[in-house]
């Protein structure tokens, strides 16, 4: 998916991102870690956290994507699929915690052969 799918003047906008997953936008601030404030306030959404945490998650999905063939297959293997290494904790919610590098510095290190 397109990065500009997800935007709006610029921004990650939560609700093109739900519309995308098929779920709301509370779904995606809980799933990133954030109050629905996060997502329902202009001045939060446009915040440098709330932005931080809805792109690494739109990395993580976009990185996977073609993987699982579909942007909601990659949205419930994010939710839901425990990494190796990382003490059975799902890409969710390490991007909570705010550990999002570290989700897609695995995935890369899955596609070069390192982690299986």
């Amino acid at each position: 998916m397109a990065l500009v799918e997800y935007s709006d003047k610029g921004f990650f906008a939560p609700r093109k991102i739900a519309e995308m997953l098929r779920t709301t936008s509370e779904e995606v601030a809980r799933t990133v870690g954030l109050g629905k404030d996060a997502v329902q306030r202009k001045d939060r959404v446009q915040s440098d956290k709330t932005q931080r945490r809805l792109r690494e998650m739109v990395e993580v999905l976009n990185k996977v994507e073609p993987r699982f063939g579909s942007n909601l297959m990659a949205y419930a293997w994010y939710r839901s699929e425990p990494l190796a290494g990382f003490s059975g904790q799902t890409a969710m919610q390490l991007v909570r915690s705010g550990r999002g590098d570290e989700v897609l510095d695995y995935i890369d290190a899955v596609d070069a052969g390192i982690h299986s």
